[in-house]
C-alpha cells in the first residue's frame, strides 16, 4: 500500500474520474506496483531518490492491464485490453534543459524504442513533463501543434515537436483553445510555464473531446493536473452503454456496442 501524499493523488484522481494517470517525479527506491486508495500503481524507480515514472489505473481497469515495461528511471508503459480494443500508455519524464546531452539522447532514443515497438493498430498516449516549451505558435510544425500554447518556443520543446513529427502524433494540450490558466502546467513564483504534455496518434485526434488544466488541484507543489478527455468504441455483449471510464455505466438506446469515455492524465 502507498501512504501520504500517494494517497491525497489518488484521492483528488478519483474525484476528478481520472482513470488513468501519468506520474513524474515519483522518487520511491523500489520497482513495482502498489495499491492506493482503489488505485494500482505500477511505477520504475528513481535511482538514490531522483527522477522516477509511474502509471495509476483505477479499480475499474486494473484487470484490463496485459503488460508492464519498465524501460528506465524516466520512462515506463502499460498495455491495457479493454474489449477489442488495446491501449497503450507510457509515462515518462524528459531530462531538464542543463543535463548532459547523453543523458537527454538516451532518454529519447528509449522513447523511439517504445514507440516503434507499439503496434499502429493499437492505441497510444503519451502523458509527460517534457521539461520543453513548444511555445505559443505552431509555426513550422502545424500537423503537431494546434497552435494553443505558451511563451517561446525553446530546445526542449523543439525536440518534443521533432519527435512528434517523426512518429504522426499530435500535441493534445495545443489543440484546444483554452484560458491562460488552463494552459499553464507549472507555476511558481517566478514563473507561469507549459512543460507537461499529452499525445496521442494523429490519425486518433477525433478521439479527444477535451483537455485542459485544472487549477483548483495543485498535486505537486508546482505542476498541475492536466487532463484529456477521450471516447473510444468498443464491442461488447450486444449492449449499449455509456460511461466515462471511472467506468461509470448508464444505459443507452442501443444494444451494439459499449462506448467507453476516459481521462488520461499527467502531473
Amino acid at each position: 500500500t502507498l501512504t501520504g501524499k500517494s494517497i491525497d493523488l489518488a484521492k483528488i484522481f478519483q474525484k476528478r474520474k481520472v482513470n488513468i494517470a501519468c506520474v513524474q517525479e515519483t522518487r520511491w527506491v523500489r520497482s513495482k506496483a502498489r495499491n492506493a486508495y482503489g488505485y494500482k500503481l505500477w511505477y520504475s524507480r528513481g535511482v538514490k531518490g531522483k527522477n522516477g515514472v509511474g502509471i495509476l489505473v483505477d479499480r475499474e481497469l486494473r484487470e484490463s492491464v496485459v503488460e508492464a515495461r519498465r524501460v528506465s528511471d524516466r520512462l515506463m508503459a502499460i498495455k491495457l485490453v479493454v474489449g477489442r480494443s488495446t491501449l497503450n500508455v507510457i509515462s515518462a519524464y524528459a531530462p531538464q534543459v542543463g543535463l548532459d546531452e547523453e543523458v537527454k539522447r538516451r532518454f529519447w532514443e528509449e522513447l523511439d524504442e517504445v514507440v516503434r515497438g507499439t503496434p499502429p493498430t493499437e492505441k497510444l498516449f503519451i502523458g509527460g513533463n517534457f521539461n520543453g516549451h513548444i511555445g505559443s505558435s505552431a509555426s513550422g510544425y502545424g500537423e503537431v501543434h494546434g497552435g494553443f500554447g505558451c511563451g517561446v518556443r525553446n530546445g526542449g520543446g523543439t525536440s518534443l515537436l521533432d519527435f512528434a513529427r517523426a512518429f504522426e502524433l499530435v500535441i493534445v494540450n495545443s489543440i484546444f483553445s483554452k484560458k491562460e490558466e488552463h494552459l499553464i502546467t507549472f507555476r511558481s513564483m517566478v514563473a507561469k510555464i507549459h512543460i507537461d504534455y499529452l499525445l496521442l496518434r494523429r490519425c486518433d485526434k477525433g478521439l479527444c473531446e477535451d483537455c485542459k488544466v485544472i487549477p483548483s488541484e495543485n498535486l505537486a507543489t508546482q505542476h498541475r493536473l492536466l487532463v484529456i478527455d477521450i471516447g473510444i468504441l468498443i464491442k461488447r455483449k450486444k449492449r449499449f452503454v455509456r460511461g466515462q471510464l471511472r467506468i461509470r455505466w448508464g444505459a443507452l438506446t442501443k444494444d451494439t456496442a459499449l462506448e467507453l469515455e476516459g481521462k488520461l492524465a499527467t502531473i
